[in-house]
């Protein structure tokens, strides 16, 4: 015969508290830690930007298991000031140089925190209709904020890397090859597809062509001019020949604003060679799109009202945390054919009357991330972003200045928005240039190293014609004149030590 476990309340044992925590306790410890954060970011300068902790350290100095009773708030704040942040790298830092995605603000801290309460899942218009709406209203005014066609139709995911996989997945459903119905394997009837970005493009669209099943060889990288802007000559013969091949063009990936150099490919040339051979035209504006919000700057987006989307990231330079990427497509709908999968247990009775935002991607659960935009647009205003994005841009031209005039010192790229890609390049008489070009990127690698390890800033790297190149990028809501004085100081006094 079984015997039936008994209860802890009759075995004389003390029950764990059921539900939440109070709304006083929450009230306390909000305040608690809401103030935390304020202190973090006001002294956020006082620690070292790149974490100076080895791999595996604070693994290491965390329980192997989770608690069998809970513990306070109070013990758990603690061990993140005391473990977390020695851990972290920090990217609200001012002198924080390395990467595009620095531009926390207070507004955007507080939509996290709001969608994070009400914890809704806007996958269908009934499931959060406030999120639905919310989202494209966010997006109708940043478009507006960038000067895009109304046509541009907006959804957000997290990144870039899953905003542009959609569209090139849109742009091979636009085929009408049946690929959603029949697939790409053991098809005869089905040659080589192709698309096309530059040799300077991100790597997310190398990802999405292996994710989408096209394979490497589905993507072929077209060379850069002199200033690593796609050659659109180039391209036309690339599509040529491999329309000659059998095999079948159907989408180019033109990016403003590349990873390594911010350089801005001829998107109105490209836009020809698309229209021509009834390509889809997708535009990678992850980073740069921002700085269309800055009127004076908005002409690099020349020919870019051509293109069928367009991604762009406000988590990278409009001052909202990460994550948050935007496509905007003039072609929503065959976005919306290549991914709406309705079971019946989703099935509304609204119909077409609303949008139902799972119908365009691959993920069911959408978290309220419009909340965090909205927020910060309205915070700061057109006008406040707009003067922000100026500032850094000056910051970056600034700074290019410096090393102009200082010999020994080189500007590898055009400063097209604020990022700076630059060198140390010291004379030395009688040297190959083989010898010269090894000695080069050891002494540029050991500044930079030397530099990141102060705490005092973080730079990174890239590689251009071949060439060890330093990066730095502004970016960050807090980041002044001063810190890219004290960085060049650093940059000199490391370069001037070897």
């Amino acid at each position: 015969m079984t015997k039936t476990k008994t209860s802890a309340s009759e075995s004389g044992e003390s029950a764990p508290p059921l539900g939440d925590m109070s709304a006083e306790e929450f009230r306390r410890h909000g305040h608690q830690i809401i103030n935390w954060i304020s202190d973090y970011l006001t002294r956020v300068e006082e620690f070292p930007v790149l974490a100076q902790v080895e791999p595996g350290e604070l693994e290491s100095k965390l329980p192997a298991t989770a608690p069998a009773h809970g513990e306070s708030m109070d013990a758990i704040l603690a061990d993140v000031d005391r473990l977390v942040v020695p851990a972290l790298t920090h990217w609200n830092h001012p002198a924080f140089f390395a990467y595009f995605s620095i531009s926390s603000s207070a507004p955007g801290i507080f939509g996290e925190l709001l969608a994070a309460a009400f914890n809704v899942n806007g996958m269908l218009w009934r499931t959060s209709p406030a999120s639905t709406e919310m989202e494209q209203v966010a997006l109708s005014w940043l478009r507006e904020m960038m000067g895009l066609p109304a046509e541009f139709d907006g959804i957000i995911y997290d990144t870039a890397s899953v905003s542009t996989m959609h569209a090139i997945a849109a742009a091979r459903e636009a085929l009408d090859l049946r690929i959603r119905e029949d697939g790409m394997s053991g098809r005869a009837d089905l040659p080589l597809l192709r698309v096309y970005c530059s040799e300077q493009a991100h790597s997310s669209i190398e990802k999405a062509v292996i994710t989408l099943g096209l394979g490497q060889r589905g993507l072929r990288k077209i060379p850069t001019d002199a200033e690593f802007r796609m050659d659109a000559d180039a391209l036309a013969a690339a599509v040529e020949e491999d329309l000659r091949d059998g095999m079948i063009p159907f989408c180019v990936v033109a990016t403003v604003g590349t990873t390594s150099t911010t350089s801005i490919d001829p998107v109105p040339v490209i836009a020809d060679v698309c229209e021509q051979h009834k390509l889809w035209l997708h535009i990678d504006a992850a980073y740069a799109g921002s700085a269309a919000v800055v009127p004076e700057m908005r002409n690099f987006l020349d020919g870019c009202a051509r293109a069928d989307s367009l991604v762009t990231n406000p988590h990278k330079w409009l001052f909202t945390p990460i994550d948050l990427s935007v496509l905007y497509s003039r072609r929503m709908d065959i976005l919306r054919r290549a991914f709406s999968l309705v079971p019946e247990y989703l099935r509304t009775g609204e119909g077409e009357t609303v949008r139902n935002q799972m119908d365009y991607g691959i993920q069911l659960g959408r978290r309220f991330r419009s909340l965090k935009l909205w927020m910060v647009m309205r915070y700061f205003g057109h006008e406040g972003l707009a003067a922000r994005i100026r500032e850094h841009c000056r910051l970056a031209r600034l700074f290019a200045g410096w090393i102009e005039e200082t010999d020994g010192w080189e500007v590898l790229a055009p400063v097209s928005f604020a990022t700076v890609c630059f060198r140390a390049c010291p004379v030395v008489a009688g040297e190959t240039e083989e010898a010269r070009a090894a000695r080069l990127d050891d002494l540029n690698e050991k500044i930079m190293n030397a530099v990141n390890a102060t705490g005092e800033a973080f730079l990174s790297h890239t590689r251009l014609h071949n060439m060890l190149t330093l990066r730095l990028a502004v970016g960050n809501i807090r980041t002044a004149e001063a810190h890219l004085e004290r960085t060049w100081q650093l940059l000199r006094r490391e370069s001037a030590a070897r």
